[in-house]
């Protein structure tokens, strides 16, 4: 039986936590910083947990990190 690929653009966005929880980079921290305040460029620095729902279409994609 052949390997199953992994969807390289989820593989590049998305990641997995210890507890099996998937992490990805929030949007919106790359240009026109000068209007967000400093708390909100503060809370977009930090990583973001994907919704259980959300989980299980994101894990379909990566077969090799569940």
């Amino acid at each position: 039986m052949p390997k199953m690929k992994t969807r390289r653009a989820a593989a590049k966005r998305y990641s997995l936590t210890g507890n099996g929880k998937v992490k990805y980079k929030k949007k919106g921290l790359r240009h026109i910083l000068t209007k967000k305040s400093g708390n909100r460029k503060r809370k977009l620095g930090k990583p973001g947990i994907l919704s259980p729902v959300e989980t299980k279409r994101i894990k379909i994609l990566l077969p090799y990190l569940n």
